[in-house]
């Protein structure tokens, strides 16, 4: 089975914390820092292209039910 890619445009923030950059992905929850703003557009090009990874499992996944208390 052969994957198929496609290009998708999607838009990053940057800011510095401290000796960082900090690129974060807007549309998708995925960020990445690098020493300089390159360095961290980079490296989230890299997380997000990873995130959007189809998943390759070795063992079939196990469905669990979880219940967990929440604030009102």
């Amino acid at each position: 089975m052969t994957n198929m890619l496609m290009k998708r445009k999607l838009t990053s923030s940057v800011w510095q914390e401290e000796g960082w950059f900090v690129a974060q992905c807007l549309e998708v929850d995925v960020a990445s820092q690098g020493e300089t703003v390159e360095e961290a557009l980079s490296n989230l090009q890299e997380a997000l292209e990873l995130h959007f990874e189809l998943p390759c499992a070795t063992v079939l996944p196990v469905m669990q039910t979880l219940e967990v208390e929440v604030a009102a």
